[in-house]
């Protein structure tokens, strides 16, 4: 053997060797699923519900005033507006004087009551006269009778003149005060200062409205009206307040259709608090009603969307949190209503739940 062969075989068994020997992998232990305290606290928790299944229909409407409670201002004589005390919008109690009238049709009626007092005095004193000659034998009993009629007639015209002026609220100076019949707010103004007016050329001086209650007229469509009843209950939001809600009860549904619109009018009636609710504002209406008809139902922030998939997370300890797929049958407001391997009383998390479904699904 020479050298070359010997040394070739050298290198061979050295290489052999030098390879380092094959190391058996260990596995690698599964990450255990734990919710820290801290993250706990972050969380907010709620329960599965069997609950009867509420519907909702949205519609349009407007606030106005309570009807029953709103009356209008009317002059009841013509004459020139001499002293206006009221400005659109404000706040005025019952017997308040709104505007002062210089009327010559008053000055007539009080002409008509001095006259007539005057003939009340001249009745009387005719009949103690003629009661007086009676039983001296110098006059017929028929003329005690006449003066007695006429007394009465005089009596009749004073009564019926101081009446008049009773109801025009005339002063003292013969002026007709306009007085406000409710307390509440002016929410129209037809009149002012200096203006000569007749009773035919005005409908009305004012309209005053107790806003402590208001109404809002929803407009439904001939397809939802068998969806309204009188006694459903209404959510009622306005651009004004956006995240403020209030909340009435249908108290009317009106049995005509608006010719133009081809909407049913329904009334629902709001308490007023603050005024916060003013004529002619828009409002969004939703009506809500309970059926007999029950189903799961979960707070609807509580529902995680992950690749085309409705999940809850059911919550049972820091250790274990399943993740529940779902199907979502319908929300209505801040409830789902939902279909799925859940059951009443299981308690499911409602805030920050997709920080665990992140967790979960790594």
């Amino acid at each position: 053997m020479n050298r070359s062969t010997i040394l070739f075989l050298l290198t061979l068994g050295l290489g052999a060797c030098s390879k380092p020997a094959e190391t058996k992998e260990e596995p690698t232990a599964a990450k255990q699923f734990f919710l820290p305290n801290q993250t706990l606290k972050e969380l907010a928790f709620d329960t599965v519900r069997l609950e009867p299944v509420r519907s909702e229909q949205s519609y349009s409407g407007q606030v106005t005033t309570n009807g029953d409670k709103t009356a209008n201002v009317v002059p009841l004589v013509g004459g020139v507006v001499e002293d206006l005390r009221v400005e659109l919008g404000d706040h005025v109690t019952k017997g308040q004087v709104l505007a002062v009238v210089r009327s010559g049709e008053i000055a007539d009626v009080q002409n008509q009551n001095s006259n007539a007092g005057t003939d009340l005095a001249i009745a009387r004193k005719n009949l103690s006269v003629a009661e007086d000659q009676f039983k001296a034998g110098l006059a017929a009993e028929r003329d005690v009778v006449l003066a007695r009629e006429e007394l009465r007639k005089a009596q009749s015209n004073l009564g019926k003149t101081n009446k008049q002026l009773g109801i025009y609220g005339v002063d003292k100076n013969g002026h007709y005060n306009i007085t406000a019949p409710i307390s509440g707010f002016i929410t129209d103004k037809d009149v002012t200062e200096n203006m000569q007016y007749t009773t035919s050329s005005v409908d009305k001086f004012f309209t005053i409205a107790d806003l402590d209650q208001v109404w809002v007229l929803a407009n439904v469509f001939e397809a939802d009206i068998d969806k309204v009843k009188v006694g459903y209950k209404a959510d009622i939001t306005t651009l004004s307040y956006p995240d403020k809600h209030f909340t009435g009860v249908v108290d009317k549904v009106f049995n005509v259709l608006d010719p133009e619109s081809k909407a049913l009018k329904v009334r629902i009636k709001l308490p007023n608090p603050g005024y916060l609710l003013k004529p002619e504002m828009y409002a969004q209406v939703r009506i809500l009603n309970t059926g007999t008809q029950k189903a799961i139902s979960v707070p609807a922030n509580a529902v995680v969307f992950d690749k085309d998939q409705h999940f809850v997370l059911v919550y049972k300890s820091q250790k274990e949190v399943d993740t529940r797929p779902v199907t979502v049958t319908k929300t209505v407001g801040d409830i789902s209503y939902v279909a799925g391997d859940l059951k009443p009383g299981e308690v499911i998390i409602t805030k920050n739940q997709l920080l665990v479904y992140d967790e979960l699904n790594d």
